[in-house]
């Protein structure tokens, strides 16, 4: 016996895959939302973790900034206290500077030169005086030059002829010169030349041409 199907078989089939591609469907699209919800929350937890990183940063580097400045400023005060240390140190060794000057001037002056004038600024020394010869003149700035360590650079400024009245009758031709010398500071001396010994010089130096 032949039995025959006379009913929408081939629609039933139809229908049934449809509704199975539209389950897969929507369960495809429930998947890739879960999917992607999951990665969405998982750089939302990274992004945040990245936000507390940069300010914890941000509040250290302001702090180290804070303390740059703290250091700079205590910088700055030891730049100050370290200047008026070498200022107190300066005056300190100042002191003796006029001594040093008038002893070095006794021990380099070759006979026959007088100085008449001798004015000072810081470390700047002017001189002014006589001399018998020019050749005496020479020998003071090699002297200065060479062996003093308390002066040093000395610069012939003017020589003029000139004399000089020792009795009425009695003149003698000299040479009044101008010399500036630099006196140098207890801590650039070096090696101190023992002064050379008279105080007749000093008394010489500042006593009128008398030879």
């Amino acid at each position: 016996m032949i039995l025959i199907n006379l009913l929408p078989h081939r629609e039933a089939a139809r229908k049934r895959r449809k509704d199975v591609f539209n389950v897969g469907l929507m369960m495809s699209v429930l998947a890739g939302g879960l999917l992607a919800g999951c990665i969405y929350l998982w750089f939302h937890a990274q992004i945040s973790d990245q936000q507390d990183k940069n300010q914890i940063l941000s509040s250290e580097i302001a702090q180290f900034d804070r303390q740059i400045k703290d250091i700079a400023g205590l910088e700055a005060e030891i730049a100050a206290l370290r200047a008026r240390q070498q200022a107190v140190e300066d005056l300190q060794a100042d002191r003796n500077m006029p001594v040093h000057l008038l002893t070095e001037l006794v021990g380099q002056l070759p006979e026959g030169v007088y100085i008449t004038s001798m004015r000072q600024e810081g470390q700047s020394v002017a001189l002014q005086g006589v001399s018998q010869s020019n050749e005496r003149v020479s020998e003071l700035l090699r002297n200065l030059s060479t062996k003093s360590a308390w002066l040093n650079r000395p610069e012939l400024i003017e020589i003029v002829a000139g004399s000089v009245s020792l009795t009425p009758r009695d003149q003698r031709r000299v040479a009044n010169f101008k010399i500036n010398v630099k006196l140098v500071r207890a801590g650039e001396a070096g090696n101190v030349v023992p002064p050379v010994s008279a105080a007749g010089k000093l008394a010489a130096a500042s006593s009128p041409l008398a030879k």
